[in-house]
């Protein structure tokens, strides 16, 4: 385009003055305070469209372009590795292979509300302008609250501000229901002060960052369903230095289920093995099915 093409460019009104005036004010760390977590199923047929959707256009435009969420990564789930995950009556995943693709954001702590009007924003004009892929269904989606994390080995290591960028070579996701609010709160010390430190001890695993889900707000996309068991449930991100394909990996994740069950405290509704995509090709996206 050259300089006169340029001149001819209808001028937009983008506020770019406000930019400076928002960056002034309000907290900036890099604590993960709040999380997407959002697992999708593509519907058959349009898996490589979905794929190349997502990582060419929706992956920038509607998670990493939005202020303050920072860091971000995509998993899969291989045939192989769908069929790992437990339990088969799942309240999250029906059936419990559903959601082949899982997508995971931090955003900085205490800056909810702003992305959420941001995102809120952006979503509505993504599809007015065409630009959200409709043949996808949203298995399990929720913006969470960080509650705590765990770490293998101490303060040794990445941080969980790191996870999303370090090379881990999987992910275990794995969501708990509490009978009740104010068990949950209980469910919550257990495991941060003795399930995982116990479970991590010499696992593949190098931490477990634990979330709490919020409630969608009322004016999201209606192709997104609202959040179930805010008040009940805990969603677990086990990050991985091994690939839970491997037996010696996956055996360190068998018996989560039974473990909670015979503490008293909730029910494992799913754990669930993934692996990093590989962004800008189509790796796995023939192993889905």
């Amino acid at each position: 385009m050259t300089t006169g093409e340029q001149d001819r460019q209808p001028q937009q009104d983008t506020r770019a003055d406000d930019y400076a005036g928002l960056a002034a004010v309000g907290p900036y760390g890099v604590r993960p305070g709040h999380a997407l977590i959002t697992m999708v199923e593509p519907h058959p047929g349009h898996e490589y469209a979905y794929n190349r959707w997502y990582e060419d256009d929706h992956y920038y435009a509607g998670a990493m372009a939005m202020p303050w969420m920072y860091a971000g990564r995509r998993w899969v789930a291989t045939r192989e590795l769908q069929g790992l995950r437990y339990p088969e009556k799942s309240a999250v995943a029906q059936p419990v292979t559903a959601g082949c693709y899982i997508s995971t954001y931090w955003v900085t702590e205490g800056r909810y509300d702003e992305h959420m009007k941001w995102t809120v924003g952006i979503n509505k004009r993504l599809n007015r302008d065409g630009r959200v892929y409709q043949d996808r269904t949203h298995v399990f989606t929720a913006f969470q609250d960080h509650e705590a994390t765990v770490y293998r080995d101490g303060a040794a290591g990445p941080r969980d501000f790191h996870a999303l960028d370090h090379p881990y070579a999987g992910l275990v996701v794995q969501v708990v229901d509490a009978d009740g609010p104010e068990q949950r709160a209980e469910l919550l010390e257990w495991l941060r002060v003795r399930a995982l430190p116990g479970r991590l001890h010499g696992s593949p695993a190098a931490m477990v960052t634990v979330f709490r889900p919020t409630p969608l707000p009322g004016d999201r996309m209606t192709y997104v369903k609202q959040v179930e068991g805010v008040d009940t449930r805990l969603t677990l991100l086990w990050f991985l230095e091994q690939d839970p394909r491997e037996q010696a990996c996956w055996s360190h994740f068998q018996g989560l289920d039974a473990e909670v069950a015979e503490a008293g405290l909730g029910r494992v509704e799913l754990v669930a093995p993934f692996i990093p995509t590989v962004p800008g090709t189509d790796r796995y996206v023939d192993q889905l099915r």
